[in-house]
């Protein structure tokens, strides 16, 4: 199995260093709804994690959930709220929406201001050896303590220098140099550390979290492409400036952006408003055509969110589950199933080309299909197809009864109705709608943003 490694820049062959593979992906900041382009990043390394297991591998995955951090101090500070209801509101409706899109749950979910004594332990440790430095009370790390740093993301610390587009602060020894402990400001969350009541930097919580749970060194780090600089290059050099064990990180392991449209130049966002989130994705498209539509282009290519193709991939799915219903009376011998895993695992194995082992999950598909035409025993095909399209975390079930895309604008009609009459205070009338759209299966949650809606699936008997 290869996998191509951000560092070297080259696909290199994958091993764990010791028996279990460990694995950590950068989480959401919880300042908002989730979007797809964040469930194109967890898709992909569920599908990671499925395959790694299906090789018989065994796995230890983390992910972190960023709880304090300069937009979730302003949100919840706009909405009158404490960064931990903000942050619990949207940790829930996370789990939900990966639930929904059915992403396996991580064996450890860390929030950042859990790990605040590790943090506090480690930057202690940056300025005792030398590579940070307390000022006025903030840390800054002495980047040019670090010879390498730029190694992930390709720059030279000179050309980045003369390039940068930063607040010029006096009080740094050097303009890259980047912060580590933040100094308090009056109105937010604070910590006493030795350098007075602070919080940290964003790059020193992922350090502590994946350090505490994962060892000095970890087999993959995952993320989007966006994080390479200056995330992940930071990380880099905290971890190995703390430890000094070196390669932190054996596979960097990053996805493509997701835009919102073609001619979009920028990926999604949810600070600029163009995004579509995970949930309204959800309520009018199944979670098989979304992962499908997802795992239809290599993961680490860019590419445009767009509902032409998901429709098109609804439809594709249909051809699967097409070839999973029944088993007809069985008149001739089986039909060979004997290439298609060989052919999958090819395909994964290089780089994790999921187009191309969807292609092997079609041809199986259209081989069962025919099998039942001629009366085959398309069974073992069947178990197959179940076995390698849950490797790509594929359920084949049946779609939702409502016709979920025909029946939005109505509802939506119906939501911003009841929002009026809630602002007109004919509350009665308000309630009466909401009734009704909950014995239509639709679900309503009202926050200080607005009024979202969803479908709900029906609970399993």
């Amino acid at each position: 199995m290869k996998l191509y490694d951000t560092l070297s820049g080259t696909k290199k062959d994958f091993a764990p260093a010791a028996g279990q593979v460990r694995i950590y992906v950068c989480g959401p900041n919880l300042y908002g709804p989730c979007h797809v382009g964040h469930a194109f990043s967890y898709v992909v390394f569920d599908v990671l994690r499925r395959y790694l297991e299906h090789r018989g591998y065994q796995v230890k995955h983390v992910q972190n959930f960023t709880d304090i951090e300069d937009r979730i101090i302003e949100v919840a500070r706009q909405q009158g709220r404490t960064i931990t209801d903000l942050a619990e509101q949207y940790i829930q409706r996370f789990l939900q929406e990966m639930d929904g899109l059915g992403i396996q749950r991580a064996h450890d979910y860390t929030r950042a201001t859990q790990y605040i004594e590790r943090m506090i332990e480690i930057v202690q440790a940056l300025v005792a050896n030398g590579h940070a430095y307390a000022v006025d009370g903030d840390v800054h790390f002495r980047v040019r303590s670090f010879p390498t740093y730029g190694q992930l993301s390709k720059r030279r610390l000179d050309d980045m220098e003369a390039g940068a587009r930063i607040e010029v602060d006096a009080r740094k020894e050097d303009p890259m140099d980047f912060v580590l402990w933040k100094a308090t400001k009056e109105g937010e969350p604070s910590w006493p550390s030795p350098w007075g009541l602070g919080r940290p930097g964003w790059h020193i919580e992922c350090t502590a979290m994946s350090t505490s749970l994962l060892g000095k060194q970890l087999d993959i780090h995952g993320g989007g492409q966006d994080l390479v600089f200056p995330h992940h290059e930071n990380e880099i050099a905290q971890a190995e400036a703390y430890t000094g064990v070196t390669p932190f990180v054996r596979f960097w392991v990053h996805n493509g952006l997701l835009r919102l449209t073609e001619s979009d130049d920028e990926k999604m966002t949810r600070h600029s408003g163009n995004f579509v989130s995970i949930r309204d994705a959800l309520a009018r498209y199944h979670p098989d055509a979304i992962r499908l539509f997802l795992l239809s282009s290599h993961y680490r290519s860019p590419r445009a969110y767009s509902e032409d193709e998901i429709v098109a991939q609804q439809r594709g799915i249909e051809r699967m589950r097409t070839a999973l219903r029944d088993s007809p009376s069985v008149g001739g011998g089986p039909v060979a199933v004997e290439v298609y895993q060989p052919r999958f695992e090819e395909a994964m194995d290089d780089d994790l080309n999921t187009p191309r082992a969807l292609a092997v999950l079609f041809d199986l598909a259209h081989d069962i299909n025919r099998g039942k035409e001629e009366s085959k025993d398309v069974r073992p095909a069947q178990a197959m197809l179940r076995k390698l399209g849950g490797v790509l975390g594929l359920t084949f079930q049946a779609a939702e009864s409502q016709d979920n895309v025909g029946a939005q604008p109505f509802i939506e009609l119906l939501v911003e109705t009841r929002s009026k009459l809630r602002e007109a205070k004919q509350f009665a009338l308000a309630d009466s709608i909401r009734a009704r759209l909950t014995q239509m299966g639709v679900a309503l949650e009202d926050s200080p943003q607005g009024t979202t809606w969803r479908f709900q699936r029906p609970e399993p008997a």
